[in-house]
């Protein structure tokens, strides 16, 4: 992480100190634990809500450490700013929910806070949690509250100071949040505001897709794309055709990537791959129906005007060729054409006119050459073909020789890579 943001952060703080008043906007009013479950038993109808809400949320991903039980917490999350551990959902009274009221569990995601007031950091994402609904955020509690409570306690977080102080993260809210419900709009049915509900609220969606400033702040809210941070992966934008818009895509298609992780133009891998695996496969036909027909009318910006770069040489891409047809042409196909099974389901991605080979930045091609990866694990796709890792076969000049004949191929005009540009793209963690 640069020095200059940690600096601004402190520059932020003193100048909430100023400004006390706007301070004191911040401040939160106390709310009465919950001392014992309610006595009656829970609603199954709402409960069974909260489990869809939480599946939409992925939220089991976070608040379940590797080899932990589901929900307990304890997983350390890394970011530019030092590692956050998530916390314990489960309902044990000491280290989990158990004392935690259904009026704390809707401050926390509506207002970013803690059963005791203090202001959470973002990476639990209170930016989009905030549009959930009242009624939603009851559902999602009183599934919490069914789950077999775990004594666990996360470990405290590591984030570097002042970044986690109560000042600096008054001053990081008073930047890039205002608390607020989605508000269904008016222009369009109920069918499509369902979908933007679960992709703007619970699925949180642009935490990825929208990318993060230098601040950790969202850069977009519409969804115009941005590098994970510390995992190297591009989260591609939903509004540019070159990217991940799926404006032209069939409902049906869509549909079928969000369940399946694969579609006929486009597979799922990486963090995305995840997402489906353990979240949007599970859910309702009409809940995936409706996030499809969401993200099929969001609108699609105009291309960017074409990079001014200088062609490889042919000996380069005569290089990237041979490496192509020694190392990759028996599954991606001699003209990248993808493979297919015996019944002509695509199983191996194409290549060829695959936006994942001409997207900026290259983090997403790269990664998948020498790291390597799975599609996502799905009732329809049980077992998806998996991509093997090439770092330990081609050297970084090697591989940015293949993903440059790759991004010059089929009439393709894309900057070419550099060993550079593959040992700058290739890094970051995998957890």
């Amino acid at each position: 992480m640069h020095r200059w943001p940690q600096a601004l952060v402190a520059v932020l703080i003193l100048a909430v100190a100023a400004l006390g008043g706007l301070y004191a906007m911040d401040s939160a009013e106390p709310v009465a634990d919950a001392v014992a479950p309610a006595g009656s038993p829970p609603d199954p109808a709402q409960v069974e809500r909260g489990r869809t809400l939480a599946l939409a949320g992925n939220c089991a991903s976070c608040h379940t450490a590797r080899g932990g039980l589901p929900y307990a917490g304890g997983r350390a999350i890394a970011t530019p700013f030092g590692t956050v551990y998530a916390g314990n959902l489960t309902p044990d009274p000491q280290t989990g929910l158990g004392r935690w009221s259904t009026d704390h569990f809707w401050r926390a995601l509506h207002q970013g806070r803690g059963r005791d007031g203090r202001r959470l950091v973002p990476v639990f994402p209170y930016t989009e949690t905030t549009r959930i609904t009242r009624a939603d955020s009851d559902a999602l509690y009183a599934f919490l509250r069914t789950l077999a409570p775990v004594v666990q306690a996360s470990p405290p977080h590591a984030l570097r100071w002042p970044l986690g102080t109560q000042p600096a993260l008054a001053a990081w809210r008073l930047l890039f949040f205002r608390p607020g419900v989605y508000m269904p709009d008016p222009a369009h049915d109920a069918q499509w505001n369902r979908g933007a509900y679960l992709v703007n609220g619970p699925g949180h969606c642009v935490a990825c897709h929208g990318g993060r400033n230098a601040l950790g702040g969202t850069a977009d809210a519409g969804f115009g794309g941005g590098l994970i941070p510390t995992r190297n992966w591009y989260a591609p934008a939903f509004t540019r055709a070159g990217e991940a818009s799926v404006a032209d895509w069939s409902i049906d298609d869509i549909v079928a990537l969000l369940r399946d992780g694969a579609a006929p133009r486009g597979q799922v891998i990486g963090p995305m791959a995840e997402i489906v695996s353990r979240s949007t496969q599970y859910l309702g036909a009409a809940d995936l129906r409706a996030m499809a027909v969401y993200l099929k009318s969001l609108p699609v910006s105009p291309p960017s005007p074409p990079a001014d770069f200088e062609p490889a040489s042919s000996a380069r891409l005569a290089q990237g060729e041979g490496l192509y047809h020694d190392h990759c042409a028996a599954c991606h196909g001699e003209q990248g054409e993808g493979g297919a099974l015996a019944d002509g389901r695509l199983v191996v991605p194409a290549l060829a006119g695959n936006r994942k080979v001409t997207m900026e930045p290259p983090a997403n091609l790269v990664r998948a050459i020498a790291l390597g990866g799975f599609g996502a694990v799905t009732v329809g796709r049980p077992r998806p073909f998996g991509m093997p890792p090439f770092a330990q076969v081609l050297s970084d000049e090697q591989i940015a020789a293949v993903a440059t004949w790759l991004r010059a191929s089929g009439g393709a005009k894309a900057v070419p890579l550099s060993a550079f540009d593959v040992a700058r793209w290739r890094g970051g963690s995998e957890d």
